[in-house]
């Protein structure tokens, strides 16, 4: 109904951005690298939107692409999976991060987001196992598992998957294959 949403940001909630479009503030719930990539309100910012119609309200989810978009409307199919339980996800994990876990098998990956325990997560897995891929979204990416190793550590020293992720990205393709010294240079990153 409401595809994307273009405007001046007016103001940001906790989790969410107030958009001026025509003369009204439209709120738009987006996840956390959203959030994070808008400035001050003042900037004009372009978001993919879902609309959720409920008898007691309209609830619009806004996102940086198409293709982020696409997966939180995936995400919201798998019964017991809301609305805010997708954008959980979405806050915590790359969408690369996610299909990968999904396609991989990974549930145990998913538990890394506050309220999903181990049956929630498999059943993500599980319902999304066949859906991931094959419906026009971009291809995976596939982390090695020296890559997998390098994000469970940073992880465990209490970065989020998202900057675990970017971390490792800006390692040097030439990094030395060994967990340690790709710690060592993921970390390099956050100074």
């Amino acid at each position: 109904m409401i595809e994307i949403v273009s405007g001046q940001v007016a103001s940001l909630a906790r989790g969410a951005v107030i958009v001026m479009v025509g003369g009204v503030g439209i709120r738009v719930n987006v996840p956390k690298n959203v959030f994070d990539s808008i400035g001050a309100p003042g900037q004009t910012v372009m978001l993919y939107t879902h609309l959720q119609v409920r008898e007691d309200a309209l609830t619009l989810y806004g996102f940086s692409s198409e293709d982020d978009r696409a997966l939180f409307e995936l995400l919201i199919t798998v019964n017991g999976v809301g609305a805010k339980m997708g954008l959980a996800i979405l806050s915590t994990l790359s969408v690369d991060h996610l299909r990968n876990a999904v396609l991989r098998d990974e549930a145990q990956v998913l538990t890394r987001v506050p309220g999903i325990g181990k049956k929630t997560a498999e059943k993500i897995v599980f319902e999304l196992k066949n859906k991931i891929g094959g419906d026009g979204m971009s291809a995976v990416v596939a982390l090695s598992d020296l890559d997998t190793d390098v994000i469970g550590m940073l992880t465990a020293l209490g970065y989020s998957i998202v900057e675990a992720q970017t971390a490792l990205q800006a390692i040097p393709r030439d990094a030395p294959a060994d967990v340690e010294t790709r710690v060592k240079m993921a970390l390099q990153y956050f100074v």
